[in-house]
């Protein structure tokens, strides 16, 4: 007896407002999911939701931290979702994160710069260009031989964390942080203005910014379509005259630039030091925030609030209930299934096939 066989079809037909529902849809179902998860840890799902919505946004100093969180996942953010754009898949933010606070932090430690606005414009600049040549290495081996560029970007996390690591146990090491691996503290010359008595600083503002001239570049200019065309079928785009290979090398600079700013508002920012550890995964967390605003600029500002308050939330799970960081990467996890799972459907139909072998 043979057993049923199953095929999948593409979809004629793909309504936008499913689209659209299909991130919210997919949010609201890992919070189901991961309820059992809560309850698994002995924990109330509706008092953890619950918490999670007070800490992080019942208060200013809980919507302050929210922000602060939602800064670098803002700058990632439109890296991925730009390379996205392109069907380029960068997975290296999480390197360029960490290129970009390299740099940054070697302008503020060594140029010796006294003026304010000069010297945080210089860092911006390095971190700016420095994540972009970084990430240019693997648009320039995809335009000129075909190299996937998913595995170079991942692969150059690893690079730059302990490139970074390895300043850190050495030449960079804060003579005064005793056994840590830090540098030593920033000038008040590199250090980004903060707000309202609380850890919100100018970055944010920064980000906002970044994200409405990427909403222009993608949506008002020619080259923005080209992009979207090149990415939609490159055979065409060349046909028409389209230089794909150079667009390809320039989206990945530009995705990595805006990357690396993230590291130079961690450390200009925030940490007012370049610390191990500069990036918790934001840049694997950009990934998610990419697919989840169907890689438009203002919808990353969106999802990034919401990531935001997911993060600070979690910390409050660990003192709260002691339930491990691991949850929080779990809940990411199950969103990014879910949503890769709503795509599929979208997309194509399961049918059965009647007869044949198995």
């Amino acid at each position: 007896m043979s057993l049923p066989r199953f095929r999948t079809e593409r979809r004629e037909l793909n309504a936008p407002l499913l689209r659209f529902l299909a991130p919210l849809l997919s949010i609201l179902v890992a919070l189901f999911v991961a309820g059992f998860l809560l309850l698994a840890a002995g924990v109330d799902p509706a008092a953890a939701y619950l918490e999670i919505f007070r800490e992080s946004v019942g208060s200013v100093y809980g919507l302050s931290e929210t922000l602060v969180k939602a800064t670098p996942l803002i700058f990632a953010g439109l890296g991925v979702s730009f390379a996205f754009r392109m069907q380029i898949w960068n997975i290296g933010a999480e390197g360029q994160i960490y290129i970009g606070a390299m740099a940054a932090s070697g302008v503020a430690l060594f140029s010796g710069i006294e003026n304010h606005l000069l010297m945080l414009t210089c860092m911006l600049v390095a971190a700016f260009v420095c994540g972009g040549l970084w990430a240019g290495v693997a648009g320039l081996l995809r335009a000129r031989w075909q190299v996937n560029e998913v595995i170079v970007t991942l692969l150059m996390n690893y690079i730059a964390i302990l490139w970074t690591d390895y300043l850190l146990f050495g030449a960079w090491k804060d003579p005064k942080g005793f056994n840590f691996p830090l540098s030593a503290q920033f000038s008040d010359a590199a250090r980004l203005g903060d707000y309202f008595n609380t850890r919100l600083h100018s970055g944010f503002f920064l980000a906002l910014f970044c994200a409405l001239l990427l909403y222009l570049l993608m949506e008002r200019t020619v080259w923005g379509f080209e992009v979207k065309a090149i990415g939609s079928n490159p055979q065409a785009a060349q046909y028409a005259g389209m230089k794909t290979g150079p667009a390809i090398v320039l989206v990945l600079f530009l995705s990595g630039a805006l990357a690396a700013l993230a590291g130079f508002s961690e450390v200009a920012g925030l940490q007012h030091r370049l610390i191990h550890g500069i990036s918790p995964g934001y840049g694997y967390t950009a990934i998610i925030i990419a697919w989840l605003a169907r890689r438009s600029a203002l919808g990353v500002v969106v999802v990034s609030f919401l990531m935001g308050i997911l993060l600070v939330g979690g910390d409050s799970l660990q003192l709260t209930w002691q339930l491990p960081i691991a949850f929080i990467y779990a809940f990411q996890g199950l969103i990014l299934f879910f949503l890769l799972a709503a795509d599929f459907f979208l997309q194509y139909r399961i049918r059965r096939v009647a007869g044949g072998d198995a």
